[in-house]
Order: structure tokens, then sequence, then C-alpha cells
């Protein structure tokens, strides 16, 4: 397991697994591909927004998008492991990787629909933090009603 933050170097590779993970979410946030059967790439790797692969022996597993909100205040934009990954907890031990790496306050959010997101991120949250987090249900500006789970580094034992 290889992790690599995303550069000029590897942009496309991310753009690429990231065309998986939107065809993957369309039908629950209604999106669609534009006429040359391309999602568009949301939130950009650019600014305060670090984009992080997964390498497993050399092949490219799962993408992260990570928003520097404050100093050491980050919130998952994007996640997604490619479907043939999606085996011996893969994404959780790529996460908690992330989670490490960068320590914090973290916030990550799951649209309506997305059950499985809900699902996936209850139990990665809950087995990293022993139990010390919130949930909610808030509404954010572009996804309106979403779930989402909030834990703070210094909070946990």
């Amino acid at each position: 397991m290889n992790i690599v933050q995303v550069d000029s170097t590897n942009k496309q590779v991310y753009e690429n697994l990231y065309q998986g993970y939107a065809a993957e979410f369309s039908k629950i946030i209604a999106d669609k591909p534009d006429a040359n059967g391309l999602f568009t790439i949301f939130p950009k790797i650019e600014g305060d927004v670090r984009g992080f692969l997964l390498y497993i022996d050399e092949v490219p597993a799962a993408l992260a998008a990570i928003k520097d909100k404050s100093d050491h205040q980050f919130e998952i934009c994007d996640f997604y492991v490619v479907p043939y990954f999606r085996k011996n907890k893969v994404g959780k031990s790529f996460i908690t990787c992330l989670f490490k790496l960068l320590l914090g306050s973290w916030e990550i959010k799951q649209v309506a629909g997305a059950d499985h997101a809900i699902a996936f991120w209850r139990d990665v949250v809950n087995d990293y933090t022993a139990g010390a987090y919130i949930e909610d249900k808030y509404h954010d500006e572009v996804w309106g009603l979403v779930t989402r789970q909030c834990f703070k580094h210094r909070d946990l034992g």
C-alpha cells in the first residue's frame, strides 16, 4: 500500500479514477456526464483542496480529496475505492493513514441516499475514535441535508 499526494505527475490518474466515483454517485446526486462522457471534477485539486492516491502493487486503487478548512481542520470532500479493491478493509486502511498523517479536526459528510457511504463512514470513524465522535444531520450549502461525522484528535485517548 503506497499513498501519494496528487501533483502534476499523477493528476491524470486522479482524474481518471474520479470518473468511476462520479458515475457511482451520479444517480444519488443527479449528475450526468458532459458531451464527451466525462463528469466534472468537484472540487478540483487546487488551492485548499489536496488530493491523495492509494496504490496497491503499483495499481491505482483509491482516491481522496481533502479540504484544508483552516489550521489543522480538514473536510473529506471525495473518497473512492475502485470496486475491485473493496475487500480486506482497503478503504479503512487508506483513510486511517490519512487521519494519522494530518491529525487535527475532521468533518466527513454523506449526501442523502448514500446509505452505503453512511455505513462505511460510521464504521471507520467509530473504530478510529473508539466512539469519541459526533454525528448529526446538517444542511450543507451545496449538497442539502447530509449526515455528518466530526472528531478531533485532541479528544482521542
